[in-house]
């Protein structure tokens, strides 16, 4: 795909009209913001239908594009809200959605055909081959995750048959988006839902019995790199923070502005005047620049916070009011849209499924208690009998070449079944004639995302843990549900091992990070050296025949961690026999909904 190296978009955040405003004033050529419901920023003020069109048609008057964000994972019973406030922002004129959720995304292409859709960095876009697939389901534009490397994002930009959009500014989360479930499993509060509580932000007691925070990150700056970003063709510039003032928005994006239109890098003054405006102990370019480590690290300090008081205090912002021009509404309505019933799942057969993160794991008992297993790439040939291979959660174009050699070792070893996580990763199964199977981490919540698996060809998926025991009987088709097993809560980019214990620790497979209730999190280390923090306790329903029965649950999956191969044979056991698992300590799947913030 031909590009021409024009100046891209600087994309603007706005959590409230006068957050819009400041970002429209200083230069913005696009925002994205939120409406009430179904956006990832749900702690915003953000803006009712009811304003949108006014809202909207402000930002038209200036020439500034608006895309709403409808960034969450939808339930088959708020299908219809979500529609209603898809189409408050159609007929209100806004230029994109950006959509999280493939099984909304699904039902926007039909019901509104021309409205483009953005595919929200929720949808863990971060290979070419993830461009190419979304391009596939009809998306105009990817955002691309943040930990992306200089060398990739060129790739991806020179070769994406759709626009890239990178952040380029604000807060970063450590898990690769759409894949952490450490605000939900722990804390109640779910970050694919927008309710997140920033378990990174928190100190954890280390190996040795000190407090640090290796799990906060700088904010992200790529201020100095912007002539490189440019050159490359990135299509949209995106700055983070629809949390934050409208002062924020007004300092970064006058900053951001002058450098887009000088073609420059930040210089140190600039530097030194965005981090005054808010950071945490300075800025990072590790995941850009390929330095992962502990120099990424950093807490909001006091005196971060007295510098951003003192910005704030000598920043001019008025709110200056733009006239309001008519707009046409446009013929649709979210009523002609029916939800279509579930297909019944009782008196069909058990199927059980497991994934084994060591091959020790993998015991007689266990091969012939699955119908199927699945084992990492690297564990595969060392695990008799097996037929599955799992697919690493993230695979970057830099390690595409050592994953295809990989999956032909494993071919040519007899597996015939491969468990893929990720969108960008259909490919490979395809291009080894593997039947491929959908992992929990594509993150299913919805009838209409099992019905476009089935459709992109998957044999079965494993529903998402999030999900509660009515909202599992809501999904029809061929869904398995998590019956045993350590979540993994967070995929990190950099060692969280090292942080917590050292090279020794991380290596050896024994560390743990402990949080303020003296809970231990295990933390393994997964190709190519990033962590993998699973829950403190396994979650069990195996002895409880009635859930099983209620939910229709009878494809049944287990994820077996750190268990010793002994620990395994006895949970199987165990499970047969609908008995508690050895301990009785578990986590139960959840009977009703998490409380929602503030409650």
């Amino acid at each position: 795909m031909e590009k021409i190296n024009k100046l891209p978009e600087l994309l603007a955040p706005a959590g409230s009209p006068e957050a819009l405003r400041a970002a429209i004033r200083s230069g913005a050529d696009a925002v994205y913001m939120g409406a009430s419901g179904f956006n990832a920023r749900i702690g915003a003020t953000n803006f009712t239908p009811e304003s949108l069109k006014n809202e909207i048609a402000r930002a038209h008057e200036a020439g500034v594009r608006i895309y709403l964000t409808l960034n969450t994972l939808v339930y088959d019973r708020e299908i219809g809200e979500m529609l209603r406030t898809a189409e408050a922002a159609y007929l209100a004129g806004a230029d994109a959605l950006i959509v999280a959720d493939l099984g909304v995304a699904s039902i926007l292409r039909r019901t509104f055909p021309d409205l483009p859709l953005h595919a929200s960095t929720q949808m863990s876009g971060h290979n070419l081959d993830s461009a190419r697939e979304l391009a596939r389901l009809g998306f105009e534009r990817m955002v691309i995750a943040r930990e992306t490397s200089r060398e990739d994002l060129e790739l991806i930009c020179r070769e994406s048959p759709i626009e890239v959009e990178a952040f380029v500014h604000g807060a970063l989360c450590v898990c690769h988006s759409g894949q952490c479930l450490f605000s939900s499993i722990v804390g109640g509060r779910s970050g694919n839902r927008g309710l997140c509580t920033q378990p990174c932000r928190l100190p954890y007691t280390n190996q040795q019995g000190g407090k640090s925070y290796p799990l906060s990150l700088k904010d992200l700056s790529l201020a100095e790199h912007l002539p490189e970003l440019i050159g490359m063709g990135v299509s949209s510039l995106k700055v983070e923070g629809r949390m934050k003032p409208p002062e924020y928005v007004a300092g970064v994006i006058s900053i951001w502005r002058r450098l887009l239109d000088e073609g420059r890098g930040a210089n140190a003054e600039e530097m030194r005047r965005l981090a005054e405006i808010f950071s945490r102990q300075g800025f990072t370019d590790g995941y850009y620049v390929n330095n992962i480590g502990k120099n990424m690290l950093g807490i909001r300090t006091e005196g971060d916070k007295a510098r951003s008081a003192s910005q704030k205090k000598s920043t001019e912002y008025k709110n200056k009011k733009a006239p309001i021009p008519e707009y046409t509404e446009r013929n649709c309505r979210a009523s002609d849209y029916e939800q279509k019933k579930p297909r019944e799942r009782r008196g069909k057969p058990i199927v059980n499924s497991a994934v084994f993160y060591s091959a020790s794991q993998y015991t007689a008992k266990a091969a012939k208690f699955f119908d199927i297993a699945y084992l990492p790439l690297e564990e595969f040939p060392k695990a008799r009998g097996a037929r599955g291979v799992m697919l690493p959660p993230v695979i970057p174009d830099s390690e595409m070449s050592r994953v295809r050699r990989q999956l032909a070792d494993a071919k040519r070893l007899g597996a015939t079944d491969i468990l893929v996580g990720n969108l960008g990763h259909i490919s490979l199964a395809r291009e080894f004639e593997f039947a491929f199977h959908g992992d929990f981490r594509l993150n299913i919540t919805n009838s209409e995302t099992a019905a476009a698996l089935e459709e992109m060809g998957f044999e079965d998926f494993v529903l998402s843990p999030e999900l509660t025991l009515p909202r599992l009987r809501d999904i029809s088709g061929r869904s398995s549900v998590i019956v045993y097993g350590r979540l993994p809560l967070m995929i990190t980019e950099k060692c969280v091992g090292k942080e917590i214990g050292g090279c020794k620790v991380c290596e050896s497979g024994r560390a743990k990070l402990t949080d303020r209730m003296g809970v231990k999190f295990p933390v393994l280390r997964i190709p190519e050296h990033r962590s993998l923090i699973v829950n403190s306790l396994p979650t069990y329903i195996l002895d409880r025949p009635r859930d099983l029965c209620d939910g229709f649950i009878t494809r049944r999956h287990y994820i077996f961690t750190i268990e010793s191969p002994r620990e395994v044979d006895s949970i199987l056991t165990a499970s047969a026999s609908a008995s508690p698992i050895p301990g009785g300590k578990c986590r139960r799947l959840p009977q009703n909904q998490p409380a929602k913030k503030g409650k």
